[in-house]
Formats: structure tokens, C-alpha cells, sequence
């Protein structure tokens, strides 16, 4: 029998963060639809601001969805933690900084100000009854034992489930895989793969986090997202064919990549 595997997209947070590509509420609306009617186990639906149209295509999202959980990113920020939640999202995902050229040299902190944030942004996501991924961010350079001892803490407060974010797209299916196995060895939090396609690698990084243990990994349509953009989801549920299981048929992803491609600006495509 295959491994299953849980496909969670970002197209419209991450996604959107290609160059060229805006969503309208209506096209979230539509897209979050479709995706969740083929599968999908999550969908991360972008970073809600309440000065934006946000809470509108949250609610019709929240109300049309089936199947598939939705999911808010927040910064490591308890007010912003503590605003996701007032929404009722399925999942807030919390950005936690990992490596030193986040934490020092980025914003001017330390390592007991992340863990300080960390458990008070995770003990209000608990308050709200908000099932909360942390995702260590730019965990691809960052100190394997600070991310242990994270996962370690996270898992004390009931977390699930971690997130790692290769944010500058520099893993190695090597060096990806063996993150997997080190974190697992100290802890049995599940893992989700969250990779960047700066180098081309993000489907076989994916891949290869899989095989060493990760049950989540997140993808985009067309493998739209910032720079190089992220993982294609039609080439990863292709991939995974004779190795796993993700519930999804890969015809079905062509439809809404028809879908996306609609809604991109015929000027805005050679940016894909």
C-alpha cells in the first residue's frame, strides 16, 4: 500500500506573490473552490488584513468549502496571531524565523525573543481554539538544534504539525531529506515540505522530504510564487505516481491550471 500524502496549496498566498499576478477576491473565491473540490487537504488562502477586501473572500470561502481546511498566514506577531484568529480560519500558519540572518541580522532580535513570541503567538492561537502549523522560516540555513528544540517546545503545546520553508530556495534533496529524518529523531511532530524552485529543485526536494518521513507538502498551480516561484503541483502529483498516495488525479489539476491561466492578463504570463 502507498504512503499517503496531504497536498496543501498556497497558490493564492504564495502564489500570488509572483511577479505580475494579482488576485480579485472573486478569482480566490473561484480557485479555492476548485481546488477543494479535487482534493486538496488545505488551502492556504493568503494573509488576511482587515483593511483589505480580506474578510469577505474569507467568509465565502469558509462557507462554500467541503472538504479541504482553510488556512491564514500570519507574521510571529501577537497581534496579527491573535486578528487571524478572530476570523476562524481551520489553521493559522505563523511564520517563525529560524536562521540568524533572520533573527539578528533581518530584524534585530535573538533567539529568546523567537521562543518568547513563539509560545505566546501558539497559546493564543490555543485560546481561540485555532489549529495553529508553525513554519520555520528560512529553515534551509538555520541551526538544525534551534528548529529541535522548537519542534520539541511546539509539540509540548499540542502542535501537530511544523512547517519547513526552504524561503530562499537553496535545499538539496540531500540536505532536505536529512532535516527531515534529524527532526524526526527527536520528536514525532509531522512535517510539512515547503519549498522554493530557485535552483529547479522544489518537486524533487518535495519528493525527497516525503520519502524521509514529511506528510504535508505544499504546492502552487503552475508553480506560480515569489522569485522562481514553489513546487508545481501537477509535476509533484506526477512524481509521486508509484510512490504515494495524495488523493488527487493529476487531469483534474490540468483543469484548474486552465482555470488560473484565465485569470492572468495575457501581458502577465511571460512572467510565468
Amino acid at each position: 500500500m502507498m504512503k499517503k500524502l496531504s497536498i496543501v496549496d498556497t497558490t493564492l498566498r504564495d502564489g500570488e506573490q509572483c511577479p505580475g499576478v494579482v488576485f480579485f477576491p472573486e478569482d480566490k473565491v473561484k480557485l479555492a473552490r476548485a481546488l477543494d473540490e479535487i482534493g486538496v487537504s488545505e488551502i492556504e488562502v493568503g494573509i488576511f488584513d482587515r483593511k483589505t477586501e480580506g474578510r469577505e473572500y474569507l467568509s465565502k470561502i469558509m462557507h462554500q468549502k467541503k472538504h479541504a481546511k482553510i488556512s491564514l498566514w500570519s507574521r510571529l506577531n501577537p497581534v496579527d496571531v491573535m486578528e487571524a484568529c478572530r476570523q476562524k480560519p481551520d489553521i493559522v500558519h505563523i511564520a517563525v524565523p529560524v536562521s540568524y540572518v533572520q533573527i539578528y541580522s533581518k530584524l534585530n532580535k535573538n533567539k529568546a525573543w523567537v521562543e518568547k513570541q513563539f509560545m505566546e503567538c501558539i497559546e493564543i492561537a490555543n485560546n481561540f481554539h485555532v489549529q495553529v502549523t508553525p513554519g520555520f522560516e528560512d529553515s534551509s540555513r538555520a541551526d538544525i538544534g534551534f528548529m529541535i528544540k522548537l519542534a520539541v517546545q511546539a509539540e509540548k503545546m499540542g502542535i501537530k504539525i511544523i512547517r519547513l520553508a526552504d524561503t530562499v530556495g537553496i535545499f538539496t534533496p540531500v540536505r532536505a531529506g536529512k532535516l527531515v529524518k534529524e527532526i524526526h529523531s527527536h520528536s514525532s511532530i509531522m512535517i510539512e515540505a515547503h519549498e522554493h524552485n530557485d535552483f529547479g529543485m522544489a518537486v524533487a526536494n518535495s519528493l525527497e522530504m516525503a520519502n524521509m518521513g514529511a506528510g504535508l507538502i505544499d504546492c502552487t498551480i503552475l508553480g506560480i510564487g515569489e522569485r522562481s516561484g514553489n513546487c508545481n503541483m501537477y509535476d509533484f502529483i506526477h512524481a509521486c505516481e508509484v510512490h504515494f498516495d495524495t488523493g488527487i488525479d493529476k487531469r483534474s489539476v490540468l483543469k484548474i491550471e486552465e482555470l488560473l491561466s484565465g485569470m492572468i492578463k495575457p501581458d502577465r504570463r511571460k512572467f510565468l
